[in-house]
């Protein structure tokens, strides 16, 4: 009966995952951003940390883990080896980790059930903390954190000293004698679906939570897909785009890289491609697209006035095993992923870009 309702209901529960997960307010999301971005620069170290790095400073960004009790409803349990094995390198790297928000999944789980299942990632989280190299951040699915009285013990007790959590980060750091500020948060701010809404975590806790456990279905499609960016990400991009610093969100899953998804790249290239006849470019796009098993019919879009500031790290709990996040590093910004490659997790660079570009065009 299980795998018939798969078949059955699969396509249509993903799409409605995909449809209203997020319901994001443009007012509300514009406002939200410019009110706490203003806050960590009047009043750092209140909502946020406002951090000067240089170019010896490593930072990786992994955001929407969504770590729960290990059952059917649990997304990050085929992620997890991928994850630590991310953290290990990592660590040994000397990086400092920002968790952007939705590390926990609270709205399915107690946080007992969560602590319980999780403590091999817990415990090389911990080694970043003993560094004084751990930046946590909270989201719409484990505000807990920032919002509970007992947070902080909980914290301590799952990572053995205090942990202080925050609504975004700062980094800042001088570029050609000019100042580049990247505005981290996790992006849950303006979205009515997320953004404090009780009826949300009680339908999620009482009656998709239990659907998706049956079903046994993930509704996080691999990390490339056939996707222009959501309307939430648009909305994270118009904003970025009217400042002059970069922002660096979580929340949706999608991967954002310069502003512009995968499929968006793709289409750019291709448009540039047929425009000046190179049909070598063409069919080498037109196999990469059938590779990746990326099918597109409509239009190409216009892209026009792209300010390549705004970057989405995605999430560790795509349906594949994969995850994805960004490397601050080398004075360069890296999307990468870690996948499986003969069962053995392997880091994978799928972007880059020179902080000295970015700094230029923004």
């Amino acid at each position: 009966m299980r795998k018939f309702l798969q078949k059955l209901l699969g396509g249509f529960v993903i799409r409605m995952a995909n449809r209203y997960s997020s319901r994001p307010n443009e007012k509300r999301v514009h406002g939200s951003l410019t009110a706490l971005f203003k806050s960590i620069i009047e009043k750092p170290g209140k909502k946020g940390l406002l951090i000067q790095f240089n170019a010896s400073d490593n930072f990786i960004i992994f955001s929407d883990q969504h770590k729960g009790a290990r059952n059917y409803a649990d997304d990050f349990t085929t992620n997890e080896k991928n994850y630590l094995a991310a953290l290990t390198h990592y660590n040994s790297a000397n990086y400092q980790l920002v968790c952007l928000g939705d590390s926990e999944e609270l709205w399915e789980n107690t946080l007992d059930a969560v602590k319980q299942h999780n403590k091999a990632t817990f415990e090389l989280e911990k080694l970043f903390l003993k560094r004084k190299a751990f930046i946590k951040i909270f989201g719409n699915h484990d505000l807990y954190w920032g919002n509970d009285p007992l947070a902080g013990f909980q914290l301590e007790s799952i990572y053995g000293e205090k942990v202080k959590i925050y609504e975004g980060l700062m980094l800042e750091t001088l570029i050609e004698e000019k100042p580049l500020q990247i505005f981290l948060t996790h992006g849950h701010q303006g979205d009515l679906q997320s953004d404090g809404n009780w009826f949300s975590k009680w339908f999620v806790s009482m009656v998709w939570a239990p659907f998706q456990a049956y079903l046994q279905i993930n509704p996080n499609t691999p990390a490339f897909n056939n996707q222009l960016k959501s309307a939430h990400n648009k909305m994270m991009y118009d904003w970025a785009a009217a400042q002059e610093s970069v922002l660096i969100t979580g929340h949706t899953h999608q991967p954002v890289f310069n502003s512009l998804t995968h499929l968006e790249r793709i289409l750019i290239k291709l448009d540039v491609a047929n425009k000046s006849g190179d049909l070598t470019e063409q069919q080498k796009l037109r196999d990469q697209m059938l590779k990746e098993k990326i099918i597109y019919g409509a239009e190409i879009p216009e892209f026009t006035a792209v300010q390549p500031n705004y970057f989405n790290s995605g999430c560790c709990c795509f349906s594949d095993g994969d995850i994805t996040g960004l490397e601050i590093s080398d004075r360069k910004i890296r999307l990468i992923k870690w996948q499986y490659q003969n069962e053995v997790p392997t880091r994978v660079v799928l972007e880059e870009t020179a902080l000295k570009e970015l700094r230029r065009k923004v």
